[in-house]
């Protein structure tokens, strides 16, 4: 039999990945380079976890955790992402994702996944703190990127005070399991069949969460008609109980914000620290997002200093 090692995508993890030929069948080998325990362990037990509830996650096939590397299944090289750029049905996707994101929904409630024989990890809480420590990415790389120092400090202070005020008038508890990462480039497309990856980071959440990654993922630009279409879909089926659509639409319009100003600092970061240009190009879609959702009234005061602080002329200093 012949074997053959291809080298493979990589992320904006420490993982690097790597398709293994074995005569006509293949599968992958993850190698980790920084957090082992996060990237391998983690990883295994949560698709692992995530199987055994009904969610297609990549199999564990061999683990060498002590040398940094496992052996997974192969999804295939077709991320959804490709494919929806091609498709023409886009919102049909759409609803089979967000049946995804239902299937993990309805895994309750859960507080701790098993990783070795008596072994667990207690999942963490998507608090206040946490919010804020995802958002903070925005401020340390992106506003210290555009602004002089004396002005992104400033600038700081006054967004994250609003920002405060708006993570505590999210309506729904963190009691959902949270994917935390739930976007089209970490859906892989196999013989007609979704399967999830990425999967290490997951969370006790907001439900809107994952739906806010999915419907405003800056990856693909689509219409809104189909975001709008998309979201109605998930409240018609979602088992959430006394549900109102105002406070899932406001806690939706709220995580968007929040994911979003997280992106523009952690692809600002790819791009000044890590030596990966190829993030700049999302940046301005991102910015896009921000602005569809912050329409909403309870942004009000937000809008105004954010817009204030970083208007479209300062957005344009990156590609100077």
């Amino acid at each position: 039999m012949k074997f053959k090692l291809e080298k493979i995508r990589s992320d904006a993890s420490f993982r690097e990945f790597f398709r293994l030929h074995k005569g006509e069948k293949t599968s992958v080998i993850v190698k980790a380079r920084k957090e082992k325990f996060k990237n391998l362990i983690l990883y295994s037990a949560v698709n692992k976890f995530f199987r055994k509830n009904r969610v297609y996650a990549p199999k564990l096939i061999s683990k060498h955790f002590e040398e940094g590397l496992m052996e997974i299944e192969d999804l295939g090289k077709e991320t959804l992402l490709n494919h929806m750029k091609k498709s023409r049905n886009k919102l049909n996707f759409y609803k089979k994702c967000i049946d995804i994101i239902i299937t993990i929904q309805k895994i309750r409630p859960i507080k701790k996944i098993k990783y070795s024989s008596n072994k667990y990890f207690m999942l963490e809480s998507h608090s206040l703190k946490n919010l804020h420590k995802e958002s903070d990415l925005f401020f340390d790389w992106y506003l210290k990127g555009v602004l002089k120092k004396k002005f992104s400090n400033k600038y700081k202070k006054i967004i994250r005070k609003e920002l405060n005020k708006l993570y505590k008038k999210i309506f729904f508890k963190n009691n959902f399991i949270v994917h935390r990462d739930f976007h089209i480039s970490n859906i892989m497309l196999k013989n007609k069949r979704l399967g999830v990856i990425d999967t290490q980071d997951v969370i006790l959440g907001n439900p809107m969460y994952d739906v806010a990654s999915l419907i405003d993922d800056i990856r693909l630009k689509v219409p809104n008609h189909i975001k709008n279409k998309t979201f109605k879909y998930y409240l018609k089926n979602c088992l959430i109980k006394n549900k109102k659509e105002s406070d899932l639409k406001n806690d939706f319009d709220i995580l968007s914000i929040q994911r979003n100003l997280k992106i523009l600092g952690i692809f600002y970061r790819l791009w000044k620290r890590d030596g990966k240009p190829k993030y700049l190009k999302y940046l301005p879609y991102t910015w896009k997002m921000i602005e569809l959702r912050i329409k909403n009234k309870v942004f009000k005061d937000l809008k105004k200093v954010l817009f204030k602080a970083v208007n479209k002329k300062n957005r344009k200093k990156i590609f100077k």
